[in-house]
């Protein structure tokens, strides 16, 4: 749902609430400026702004489009800016992307188009007049204003990104098993998205401080150097984090690579068990079935079975001990060789 909301602010920072913008116009002709705030507008209140405040209509389509990176635009009465704001609510992370025009009487704000939250707008209204002092009136102090609290609110999204990022690596570290990456990849997409917010944006705040922008004055540029520095200081951060979530991955591969590993030599030495067993029992197993095909002896006759089944059972007992040996010796031998190998 759209909603508007407009302003005029005196000379000595007096705010006054009009309920149209045909009297926002008549009252900043008295002195002053106005502030316009559009939240979600469709194209006709944009529009109406195109005469009377000589707004651009390739201007009035970009802030209507949400995907638009952020950037600075200077046209003949106005410069127009597209910055993103950043705000984590419940685990999610919210885009916003918040437009602004800034003229030599007049700030108008377009937000809404990134996110159904009107949290920016019912944010930012109770601080502008406790910032506003007399020395600091006009539109490029109230913009400075509106984009130090959307910086600001950065940070705020930096320190949650950053805790989830702990989390997840305390996860990693007490079960790999039950680690889900997922989580990591979650986290990878929201850094590099804030990531390319603000690497715009300091280009942004780069432009002002060098004075390209005819609409903001040079006292104020000293207040936007300190946007920039805390950008700049931000950018840095991310680009630290998406390092971690890098090594967190690359751990995470190695630690899975290692549990599959443990569990293949595993897997190994039971078989190596089970075969040894029946490398011992095969000729055994052998003699026994040629042995036993009788209820007698085929061998000694039946006569002499007294004397010839002890004699069997105790000739496969020295054979199976033969076999043993000679087994385990050369299992000993081959895991010698395979260790001076390695020494090697």
């Amino acid at each position: 749902m759209s909603e508007s909301r407009f302003y005029h602010i005196s000379h000595a920072g007096k705010f006054l609430r009009v309920h149209t913008l045909t009297e926002a116009l008549a009252l900043v002709k008295k002195g002053g400026y106005l502030w316009l705030d559009y939240f979600k507008p469709i194209k006709e209140d944009l529009s109406a702004l195109i005469e009377p405040l000589g707004i651009h209509p390739l201007a009035v389509e970009d802030c209507l489009d949400g995907n638009q990176i952020p950037k600075i635009e200077d046209f003949p009465k106005n410069s127009f800016i597209i910055f993103n704001a950043f705000r984590c609510i419940d685990g999610k992370l919210l885009i916003d992307e918040v437009g602004a025009f800034l003229g030599e009487h007049f700030l108008i704000t377009v937000t809404g188009n990134g996110s159904d939250h009107q949290w920016l707008l019912s944010d930012i209204e109770h601080m502008i007049e406790k910032d506003m002092g007399t020395d600091r009136q006009g539109p490029a102090f109230l913009l400075h204003t509106l984009l130090d609290y959307i910086v600001d609110e950065k940070f705020t999204a930096i320190e949650a990104l950053e805790e989830e990022l702990d989390n997840a690596e305390d996860e990693l570290l007490a079960d790999v098993s039950r680690f889900n990456p997922a989580d990591l990849l979650s986290l990878r997409r929201n850094l590099l998205a804030l990531r390319k917010s603000l690497f715009h944006e300091r280009e942004i705040l780069v432009k002002i401080c060098r004075k390209d922008s005819p609409f903001i004055p040079e006292k104020a540029i000293y207040f936007y150097r300190d946007i920039y520095d805390h950008l700049t200081k931000f950018f840095e951060l991310t680009e630290t984090y998406r390092e971690i979530v890098t090594s967190l991955m690359e751990m995470y591969l190695s630690m899975l690579n290692n549990q599959m590993a443990k569990v293949a030599n595993e897997t190994n030495a039971t078989v190596r068990r089970l075969t040894f067993i029946t490398t011992i029992f095969m000729p055994l197993t052998l003699l026994a079935g040629i042995g036993g095909m009788s209820e007698w002896s085929m061998m000694t006759g039946p006569a002499n079975w007294k004397v010839a089944y002890p004699f069997f059972i105790l000739s496969m007992g020295v054979i199976g001990f033969i076999s043993y040996y000679l087994l385990n010796r050369l299992g000993k031998k081959s895991g010698k060789r395979d260790c001076d190998r390695v020494g090697k």
